[in-house]
């Protein structure tokens, strides 16, 4: 039976340490132009010596055009190979292994990057004024940016990370065309699974083609998008055979979009058909574990679970039982970046208190706010609280535990808008 601490090898022969994976977080810590910098090389250090056996990168955008938010890592002939190697040899310091997470935001970017996204259709991501409607992708552009996230794979794999994933997940481009509620193309590219899943299909056979049949490559993948209508649990089988095929060496389950807000770390109220859950399976502990059975029967590369898992006793259960193979861990980490460390030598029974007392609806606007009741908002603190403890530990300074709602979101506005701006001036210059 595996234990917390066990290492794994992975089908292309690369072992990984213990069963810990530190989930992509979006750091916006770049410079305008795109390039690494001195503060992930901290953050990414302090978290290789809290002991996960994988860290992922947040997103890093393969076109400078398209941006997740302001201050992402961008490889897009901007330069900055020497700060990725910086990166890499601090995020690789305890002898963990460091993969790049390669990513294209679709139609989830945001105004202050450009008012007209793309996307396989042009379904507009509705969510407080935030996006503008996208332009669908031609035929002639998307073998084009498959070409992207190859060419991101072999700068990753150039300037020392020792693997990458492909994030097909939570609503950016590739999870756009896994569904049908955002892939409404009547090409090769649209309609059936097969065709919806062409593009992710592609991206993973060019980035396998890129790196080699030794270098770790991993997919995001939702379970479910948990929206009537879109990509099903049923499909999310079919897609992870397909991806198993294909030699993927690991595969991280995650679920919701930025309309299911799953991923922002809100229990799911609707299982993988759209459905209503029972309250019980709604507030349960790490609640995409109940779908990883399904999809685990479909296919034999390793799976990791992200999303909830916060004891230890559960975790070791978890990997006991065999229903996963890695502990997908993010947002703990953000306050307590020691903490695989601890859950490994057994010295902490979970993975975040800090999270549990500053959870969304126990007072962080206030119990008697108006403003409590509009989730989006309240999900955007709840962002804005994690990503200035990114902030804190990438500048070399204490987590801010006691840090308020108000405050947080009032930072991460002041920061993404001023970096957003100075983007936007370096584009008209480019």
């Amino acid at each position: 039976m595996p234990q917390l601490g066990d290492s794994l090898t992975l089908p292309c022969g690369v072992t990984i340490p213990n069963r810990f994976l530190k989930s992509a977080m979006t750091e916006g810590l770049a410079t305008p132009a795109g390039n690494a910098t001195e503060r992930h090389q901290n953050l990414y250090r302090t978290w290789a010596e809290g002991g996960a056996g994988i860290l992922l990168t947040g997103n890093v955008m393969v076109d400078h055009r398209y941006l997740e938010r302001p201050g992402n890592v961008i490889i897009d002939d901007n330069g900055g190979e020497d700060a990725l190697r910086a990166w890499a040899k601090a995020g690789t310091a305890a002898g963990n292994h460091l993969w790049m997470q390669i990513s294209h935001p679709g139609r989830q970017c945001a105004r202050i990057v450009t008012n007209q996204p793309v996307s396989p259709s042009d379904v507009q991501l509705s969510l407080m004024g935030n996006f503008g409607k996208p332009r669908p992708l031609t035929a002639g552009e998307i073998p084009r940016i498959i070409e992207r996230y190859a060419h991101v794979a072999s700068v990753a794999k150039e300037t020392g990370f020792t693997g990458v994933q492909v994030h097909a997940a939570h609503g950016y481009l590739i999870s756009q065309f896994l569904s049908p509620i955002t892939n409404q193309r009547t090409d090769k590219w649209g309609g059936s699974l097969e065709n919806r899943a062409r593009f992710l299909l592609a991206v993973v056979a060019a980035v396998r083609e890129a790196v080699g049949p030794k270098f770790p490559v991993a997919v995001k993948l939702n379970s479910s998008d948990f929206q009537k209508g879109g990509f099903s649990l049923e499909e999310s089988q079919q897609v992870a055979a397909w991806l198993d095929e294909a030699g993927v060496d690991l595969l991280e389950l995650s679920g919701g979009t930025y309309e299911r807000r799953a991923l922002f770390g809100e229990e799911n109220d609707t299982d993988a058909s759209g459905e209503q859950l029972r309250e019980s399976t709604a507030k349960r502990e790490a609640f995409f574990l109940e779908y990883t059975g399904a999809i685990r029967s479909a296919c034999k590369m390793p799976i990791a679970v992200t999303g909830g898992f916060r004891s230890r006793e559960l975790m070791k259960k978890t990997l006991a039982a065999g229903e996963v193979d890695v502990i997908g861990l993010a947002r703990p980490l953000c306050s307590q970046p020691d903490v695989v460390a601890r859950l490994i030598e057994g010295n902490t029974d979970r993975a975040s208190e800090v999270e549990h007392e500053l959870r969304l609806g126990n007072g962080w606007l206030g119990p008697n706010s108006r403003i409590d009741s509009i989730k989006g908002l309240n999900a955007q603190a709840g962002v804005a609280w994690f990503y200035r403890q990114i902030v804190a530990i990438a500048e070399q300074k204490p987590v801010r535990p006691n840090l308020g709602a108000w405050r947080a979101l009032f930072e991460h506005f002041r920061d993404e808008y001023r970096i957003g701006l100075r983007y936007r001036k370096l584009r008209k210059q480019r």
